[in-house]
């Protein structure tokens, strides 16, 4: 009997990024068991790489052909969207025939797989973080669609089973526990000593310098920490880069933070030496092997290796680790792991590593909105530090001993590559071989009946599964479009012709733009291109109105996929819907340049509207609501 083939993609499994080092540490779990016949699927790398042929399993690339990406370079979407496996993913399917296929992302790097005919054809999951409330709505939509729906974090977990999502389940990202460990009193007096922090508290933070990382909150509550407390010869270590996000200087300027109070992590790029030392700037000159300028703050390509981490954990006395969100924060664990007490802002993943059972404490916060997507985040109580910093400064030894060790079995126990292995192990086994690989094709049914029935919701729902084909349920953006239209402004005859519409289309072929525009509106004519998701195309439907009240002598022709046509097509403001092309990408095709006319006055391309992408052109005829004196 064949072994069971198991499909994993995501991050290649030699990149130091989170993906990667979890994909590392799953396909030599899983290769040492010898059950199955492994595939990676590696984001990152052509199909055919030479690295890929260095791995121990078979393994495979997921970026496009040649020809494919040059079809699409430019197109910022379509190169993101490529670079997760988009355009080889069917390839990948179809030629190597997993039994089980396993995506570890983000989930919108997934957007379209769940409706791909091989989708449920073989048992397909998604392992994906999330780091905010609300959940973000590509993973809403996509869950009444997912059947095996695995989450990093349990908060996101109980978020989508609030929504009736009951099938996800939290795996938290694997890590090595042998790499991290408590190395003896012995061995932290000789390299605080080195470092010239004996007799001091030392409280760490292992962090890349982003801004969700809330090092103003933390110097604040260093602050109060010390204000508290001023018998206490407190240091503060920030093992950082401190030449990218956060000034950290110019904060510890602005709240008279003695410089010498506050420590990081100094690495050399040539003798791979490292230092713990108050910062001084940075292409420094080592004090090691003499080179010049090659020392600066570690950082994600000149760092710090995975022994010399945990000697720096173990200077720590106590680890503080705020933030606005966060999908896993492996450092949290890491510190679990080297027996450090860890405090932890009791949001998000946070709210795992920060209890009793994890021997961790929380640190309270206050919600702030994030401008645009209004994700709740978190802004840590400083007050909250310091008086958690005072509470593991006061411990006993001992308690302080036994908490440490109830950490790093926490971890042990919950995020091991060896605990993690053995749920995806259960999972795999349970999956049945795939043996017929002829796919079903989604049947479209415009003389579909529909029975009576009351829900507005359900009678969408139902529309949807045997019009369409498709797969929706009450929180996906277009059964909330179309509710909502039911209590504005279409009864279901209405509703239902439309699907009857969508349902006698074909699928999209190479579109003439001569050919689907009117004849007698040349020179009034506004293109509008979003080719997809269901929540960008809802969301640019809500600003057509105030479009149309700034141009109410132009058509608006809305260009969009066939499946999202139903968001768009009774809009008031919409004079036709067109299948999107990629001949809609091209804004000086839309609108004209040099001796071609073009076909519309304006053309608004919103899913490339970025500093790389010239699409702001519109004849010079766009129009604006602002009033300048």
């Amino acid at each position: 009997m064949r072994k069971k083939r198991i499909l994993i993609h995501t991050n290649f499994s030699r990149l130091f990024t989170g993906f990667g080092k979890n994909c590392k540490n799953i396909l030599r779990y899983l290769h040492k068991t010898g059950k199955y016949e492994l595939i990676e699927f590696a984001n990152g790398l052509p199909w055919d790489s030479p690295d890929c042929k260095r791995q121990p399993w078979q393994c495979y690339g997921s970026m496009p052909e040649p020809h494919v990406a040059a079809s699409i370079k430019g197109d910022g979407q379509k190169e993101r969207a490529a670079s997760y496996g988009a355009f080889a993913i069917d390839k990948a399917i179809t030629e190597l025939k997993p039994d089980v296929y396993l995506g570890i992302e983000d989930v919108w790097a997934f957007n379209g797989f769940w409706d791909k005919p091989w989708w449920n054809h073989i048992t397909s999951a998604v392992w994906t973080t999330l780091d905010s409330l609300p959940i973000l709505p590509d993973a809403v939509d996509a869950a009444s669609k997912i059947k095996n729906y695995f989450v990093w974090a349990t908060f996101a977990e109980k978020a989508l089973k609030k929504l009736g999502y009951d099938q996800v389940q939290t795996v938290h990202g694997t890590l090595e526990t042998n790499q991290f460990y408590n190395l003896g009193d012995k061995k932290k007096n000789e390299l605080k000593s080195k470092f010239n922090l004996k007799n001091n508290f030392v409280i760490g933070f292992v962090f890349r310098n982003q801004l969700r990382k809330s090092v103003p909150n933390l110097l604040d509550g260093f602050i109060e920490f010390k204000r508290q407390n001023p018998q206490v010869n407190a240091k503060l270590l920030l093992h950082t880069h401190w030449g990218e996000g956060w000034d950290i200087p110019r904060l510890m300027l602005e709240k008279g933070i003695d410089g010498g109070d506050v420590y990081t992590t100094y690495f050399c790029k040539n003798c791979k030496q490292y230092e713990i030392r108050p910062f001084s700037g940075q292409d420094l000159n080592c004090g090691y092997c003499g080179s010049q300028r090659s020392v600066s703050t570690t950082n994600i390509v000149n760092g710090v290796n995975e022994s010399q981490l945990n000697e720096i954990y173990n200077i720590m006395d106590v680890y503080c680790h705020p933030f606005t969100s966060g999908g896993q924060e492996i450092p949290i664990q890491e510190a679990k792991l080297a027996e450090l007490i860890t405090l932890v802002t009791d949001y998000s993943c946070g709210e795992d590593y920060c209890n009793e059972d994890s021997a961790g404490l929380p640190l309270t916060w206050s919600e702030y909105r994030e401008p645009g997507t209004q994700f709740i985040k978190a802004s840590t109580n400083p007050f909250s530090i310091a008086k958690q910093l005072t509470k593991v400064y006061n411990m006993k030894p001992e308690k302080r001993q036994e908490w440490g060790q109830k950490a790093r079995q926490f971890v042990i126990d919950n995020c091991s590559t060896e605990s993690i292995c053995k749920k995806l192990e259960e999972f795999f086994d349970n999956a049945p071989f795939v043996e017929n690989w002829e796919l079903p094709k989604k049947v479209k049914n415009p003389n579909y009946s529909p029975p009576q029935i009351s829900d507005d919701a359900e009678f969408i729902i139902d529309l949807y599964k045997n019009m369409l084909g498709e797969t929706v349920d009450k929180n996906s953006q277009g059964c909330l479009h179309w509710v909502g239209r039911l209590k504005s402004d279409l009864n279901r005859e209405q509703i239902y012709k439309h699907f009857q519409h969508v349902a006698a289309q074909t699928e999209a072929k190479v579109v003439d733009i001569e050919d689907v525009l009117d004849k007698d509106d040349k020179g009034r004519r506004i293109a509008v291109v979003m080719p997809q998701s269901a929540g960008d195309v809802l969301m640019v439907n809500s600003l057509l109105n105030n479009l149309k009240e700034l141009y109410p002598d132009h058509n608006i022709y809305f260009v969009t996929l066939p499946q999202f046509f139903e968001l768009v097509n009774e809009h008031p403001a919409v004079h036709k819907v067109l299948p999107y092309s990629p001949i809609f990408d091209n804004l000086l095709f839309l609108e004209g340049q040099g001796n071609h006319q073009g076909y519309f006055e304006l053309a608004f391309l919103p899913f490339v509207t970025t500093q790389r992408h010239f699409t702001y052109h519109h004849n010079g005829k766009d129009r604006t609501q602002l009033q300048l004196q």
